[in-house]
């Protein structure tokens, strides 16, 4: 999988979840920079995007995550292993 399909994926979750198609989400974005997304929607979050990449982050992962970069690095890597 490439990082471009990765934010393919990745945007249609952020979208579903946070209910708002003109999300676009980048290397760059934080949780400051999507409405809604507090502590209760990033579980929310997690949880979708564990089922749409069929992977699983530790508790870990999930908080250390400082930006959506770093997620699709997380990602990536666990889809390639």
């Amino acid at each position: 999988m490439t990082r471009e399909e990765a934010y393919e994926k990745l945007n249609e979750v952020f979208r579903d979840v946070f209910d708002d198609e003109d999300i676009t989400v980048n290397d760059a974005t934080q949780a400051k920079d999507v409405d809604g997304w507090d502590s209760l929607e990033h579980i929310n979050l997690i949880v979708a995007i564990e089922e749409m990449f069929d992977i699983k982050f530790s508790m870990g992962q999930t908080t250390s995550m400082k930006n959506v970069g770093e997620m699709v690095d997380e990602i990536l890597k666990k889809v390639e292993a």
